[in-house]
């Protein structure tokens, strides 16, 4: 059984960056595709990136494309999420998402196994 573990959330300010890390454990992720998703307060959980199996192939939403990146450690068994830039409209709690299916993308309904999340809070 899939189990995923977030980290890397945190406190910073506008402009600066956070890495997040979504673990594997019970099998490897190379069955998987990988996606982040965030919930904002009284919003609904969006898609923000996400990934293919074989982490060649990228999406990303358009509020977060240039800043956000979406890197695969096959060693490691683990899916990042690079934030650079962040905004104040970033601030949520992140979550990493996985789907045997390999359809992935960002629509939540894909994905059938979910991590804990992580808070991001982004201020001055």
């Amino acid at each position: 059984q899939l189990r995923l573990v977030e980290s890397g959330g945190g406190l910073v300010h506008p402009g600066g960056s956070l890495r997040l890390a979504c673990a594997a454990f019970g099998t490897t992720l190379d069955y998987y595709a990988v996606g982040w998703f965030r919930q904002a307060p009284g919003k609904e959980r969006e898609g923000v990136a996400a990934v293919n199996r074989v982490g060649t192939n990228a999406k990303y939403a358009d509020p977060v494309k240039g800043r956000f990146t979406i890197p695969k450690d096959a060693d490691r068994n683990t899916v990042y999420l690079q934030m650079d830039s962040l905004e104040p409209e970033d601030t949520a709690i992140y979550y990493c998402a996985a789907d045997p299916s390999y359809r992935g993308g960002l629509d939540r309904h894909h994905y059938d196994y979910w991590g804990q999340g992580t808070q991001v809070s982004i201020s001055s």
